[in-house]
């Protein structure tokens, strides 16, 4: 290996995490945990009881650099149920323009994958991406028709209350969802400086955060009318925060889709949040009380 080699490997970050989650008469349990590298998690807590495993996915540097690829993967089994989270904002800083790191692209891959009657929500906090980084966020769940996800992504572009904005760089974002292998939600954000998605009317329209909230159950579980009702009773929600301007719902074949464009992160996750908190009861059947280290 040539010494040039070496100093690329030195330079960039390769973690990897799989996570597998089983459920038994005790309630949901993580039965196997393989990890490479700076990612990793602390155990499973269990706030709501035995039967949902709460877990805090945790990145110790903090950040992803050029030549950084982070990979996380999420099995739930068979009647299993977790609820996976973050202590703190995820951050694509600033990628180096050095010809000897190689490719300067920060990665980050999350793969979901759902057995029968299994339960996931994923919701990590806040991606913030620093000015001139080349980021790639990828979410990719895979679930069973009988399967509940409820998962967000909010991506915040550039730090605006620090006159640092997102003036160039690239970033994309792309979300997919698969029911039994069959794809029925496909959504790519790409920003590059060769277009102008941030502020066409038809893009972003010069707002800097960005976020999609999806939630899926099977008519079995939820029913047409149900959901119809349930959409009826967000807009409602969204109305009395007057925000109907920075939020829309739409249904796809069972899946909701719940988009924020607006300038603030936290205005972003408390609308989530509040969403969440109706969603939760019919698709989860538990109430919609946030973990403890959303507060910290």
């Amino acid at each position: 290996m040539t010494e040039a080699a070496i100093d690329i490997i030195k330079s960039q970050w390769l973690a990897s995490l799989e996570l597998q989650l089983g459920y038994s008469p005790y309630g949901t349990q993580l039965t196997k945990t393989k990890r490479c590298g700076p990612l990793t998690i602390q155990k499973a807590f269990y706030p709501e009881g035995r039967d949902c495993a709460h877990l805090y996915l945790l990145h110790p540097p903090a950040g992803i650099v050029s030549g950084d690829e982070l990979q996380v993967k999420i099995d739930v089994q068979q009647s299993a149920h977790t609820l996976v989270t973050t202590p703190g904002a995820n951050r694509f800083y600033r990628a180096r323009t050095d010809l000897s790191i190689g490719d300067p692209k920060q990665t980050q891959v999350t793969r979901i994958n759902l057995d029968v009657h299994a339960k996931c929500e994923h919701f990590p906090l806040e991606t913030l991406v620093y000015n001139q980084a080349n980021g790639v966020n990828n979410v990719e769940v895979r679930l069973h028709n009988s399967s509940v996800y409820c998962g967000w992504d909010m991506t915040c572009l550039g730090l605006p209350s620090s006159n640092e904005n997102f003036t160039a760089g690239r970033f994309t974002q792309l979300n997919t969802l698969y029911c039994d292998d069959i794809l029925i939600y496909h959504d790519k954000v790409l920003i590059e400086p060769e277009s102008n998605i941030q502020h066409h009317a038809a893009g972003l329209a010069s707002n800097t955060v960005f976020g999609t909230f999806l939630a899926y159950a099977s008519t079995k579980q939820v029913s047409k009318e149900q959901r119809t009702q349930l959409i009826e009773q967000l807009r409602a929600i969204v109305d009395e925060h007057s925000a109907s301007s920075l939020i829309s719902i739409t249904d796809i074949r069972q899946l909701l889709v719940i988009r924020y464009l607006g300038q603030q992160a936290h205005q972003c996750k408390d609308l989530f949040i509040e969403l969440w908190k109706l969603i939760r009861p019919l698709y989860i059947e538990k109430q919609g009380v946030q973990p403890r280290i959303w507060f910290t």
